[in-house]
C-alpha cells in the first residue's frame, strides 16, 4: 500500500494512529477543512491579544479534522450505533432506576413497559402463537424470507401502510394528550387539576415489524407533580395505569388524508401489550427488571426499516436506482408507493420521497419526555469533558475570543486509514459507558 509506506516515511504514521484513535472506531467520519485560532481577551480594555492556541486542518496527520459521523444505524457505522446504543441505555435506566441527574426514588414510581402495534394492511406470512401454521398452510422457519410479506400482494393495502408510518409520530402525540385526560378522569381531577397531582413521563423506541410497519415500544412513569422528585399520589396503581393507556389508545385517532375518494384516518392496532416493570412475565422466563427493558429497548434504537423488511439505509435521489438493487417485491413496492404517494400536491408536507426509504417514516427513532431522565446531548457532552480531563486538554478559566472557519471535505478514510483504524483500540472515553 503506497500511501502507508509514504505515511511511515515520513514519520506520520504515529501522529495519524493518535488522531485516528480519537474516532472510537468510526468508518465514516466527516472530514474538515478549516482552521480554529483561539484570542485572549484582556477583560478589562476588551482588546484582542495574541492567540493562545491555533488548529489548521493542513496542519493535522490526516490533513482533515476528522469527526465522528454518529450514525445511529448499525448498517452504516457499528462503532457510532454502538455509542448510540449504549447511551440509549443509561438514558433509558436512569429515567427507571435513577442516576445521571435523576433521582433514585424514581424506582419506587408506578413504571410500565408498553408495546403499540400498527393496524392491519392485510394479511402476511407470520409465525402465529394460537394456530400450528401460517395461513398459508405452511409452518416458516424464524428466518423464512416470507415472512411480512403479503399473501396476496394484490389486495395489500399499501397505499395505508406508507401513510400509517408517515402520521405514526403524530399519532404518538395523540395518545400521549389523551393518556394524561384518562388516568385524570379515573382519579377524579379535571385536566387542568391533574398537573398539580402527578406527571406522565415516557420513553419510547420506534421498531418496524417484518412487514414494514413500525410500531413504538415506551416507558411510561407516574410521577408527582415535579415530575421525577416527588412521588406519585396514592390513588396511581398499576391497574389505573394500565386501564388509562388501553383506553387512550384505543380512543386515539388522527385523520390522515382523502385520495381519489378514499378518506384515511390513523389509530393503534388491536394488539396491544402492558406490562408492569419488575414481574417476571417479560419474553418468557426472563424477569422484566430495568435492565432487561433498557437493553430491549436500546437494541432497536439502532436499527431502522433495512433491519427489518430489508430495504435500504439511506435516502433516494431517483426512483430508478431501485432497479439493481436487492430487495424484496414488497420491501420494493412500499419504497415505489412512498414516492408516488410524495409526487402529490397535497402530501407535500409529509416529505414521502425524502422518506421512501423509511417506507414514509420520519419521526426520531427514539424520544422521551422531557422530565423523563437525562439527555443523549448531557451524555455526550459528559464524555466529551471527561475526555478532555483524561488528556490534560483542559485549560485555566480565561475569556478567549474564538475565530474558526470549517468546510465540509468528503466522508470516509482512505485506504491506508482504514487499515490503520482498524488495527487500533478506539481512545478511552470514545465509545460510551459500558452497558454490562
Amino acid at each position: 500500500m503506497p500511501e502507508l509506506g509514504k505515511l511511515a516515511a515520513t514519520g506520520t504514521l504515529p501522529a495519524l494512529a493518535q488522531q485516528l484513535a480519537t474516532l472510537g472506531g468510526c468508518t465514516r467520519p466527516i472530514r474538515l477543512a478549516g482552521h480554529r485560532t483561539e484570542h485572549h481577551i484582556d477583560t478589562t480594555t476588551g482588546e484582542l491579544g495574541e492567540a493562545v492556541r491555533t488548529l489548521v486542518s493542513g496542519d493535522m496527520p490526516a490533513g482533515h479534522l476528522l469527526t465522528r459521523c454518529n450514525n445511529r444505524r448499525a448498517t452504516r457505522c457499528p462503532a457510532c450505533a454502538e455509542t448510540y446504543r449504549r447511551d440509549t441505555y443509561h438514558l433509558i435506566t436512569a429515567g427507571l432506576k435513577g442516576g445521571k441527574g435523576t433521582p433514585e426514588h424514581v424506582a419506587s414510581h408506578l413504571r410500565v413497559f408498553a408495546t403499540f402495534t400498527a393496524p392491519s394492511f392485510g394479511p402476511v406470512h407470520n409465525r402465529p402463537t394460537n394456530r400450528p401454521a401460517c395461513r398459508c398452510g405452511h409452518i416458516h422457519g424464524q428466518d423464512d424470507a416470507l415472512l411480512g410479506t403479503p399473501l396476496d400482494p394484490d389486495r395489500y393495502d399499501y397505499e395505508a401502510a406508507v401513510l400509517w408510518n408517515a402520521h405514526a409520530g403524530a399519532l404518538w402525540r395523540r395518545f400521549t394528550v389523551y393518556l394524561r385526560r384518562e388516568i385524570a378522569k379515573r382519579a377524579g381531577l379535571t385536566q387542568r387539576a391533574f398537573a398539580e397531582h402527578a406527571r406522565v413521563a415516557f420513553a419510547k423506541v420506534a421498531e418496524y415489524q417484518k412487514r414494514g410497519a413500525v410500531h413504538f415500544h415506551a416507558v411510561i412513569r407516574l410521577d408527582g407533580p415535579e415530575g421525577g422528585h416527588t412521588p406519585p399520589p396514592k390513588w396511581a396503581t398499576a391497574v389505573l395505569l394500565t386501564d388509562a393507556i388501553r383506553t387512550a389508545a384505543a380512543s386515539a385517532v388522527v385523520n390522515g388524508p382523502a385520495l381519489d375518494g378514499r378518506t384515511h384516518s390513523f389509530g393503534f392496532g388491536r394488539q396491544l401489550d402492558i406490562r408492569t416493570i419488575h414481574s417476571a412475565d417479560f419474553d418468557g422466563d426472563e424477569e422484566l427488571t430495568e435492565q432487561a427493558v433498557a437493553g430491549y429497548i436500546a437494541k432497536y434504537a439502532t436499527k431502522g426499516a433495512e433491519a427489518a423488511t430489508g430495504t435500504l439505509d439511506r435516502p433516494l435521489k431517483f426512483l430508478a436506482e431501485l432497479a439493481p438493487m436487492n430487495l424484496t417485491d414488497h420491501a420494493r413496492q412500499l419504497i415505489r408507493t412512498a414516492w408516488a404517494l410524495g409526487a402529490r400536491k397535497q402530501l407535500e408536507h409529509l416529505r414521502l420521497r425524502a422518506w421512501a426509504h423509511m417506507l414514509g417514516f420520519r419521526g426520531h427513532f427514539s424520544t422521551k419526555s422531557r422530565h423523563y431522565s437525562t439527555t443523549l446531548t448531557a451524555l455526550r457532552d459528559a464524555r466529551a469533558e471527561w475526555r478532555r480531563t483524561q488528556t490534560n486538554e483542559t485549560h485555566p478559566e480565561e475569556t478567549t475570543f474564538v475565530l474558526d472557519h470549517w468546510a465540509y471535505a468528503g466522508t470516509g478514510l482512505s485506504n491506508a486509514e482504514e487499515w490503520l483504524s482498524a488495527s487500533l483500540a478506539p481512545a478511552p472515553g470514545t465509545e460510551g459507558e459500558s452497558t454490562a
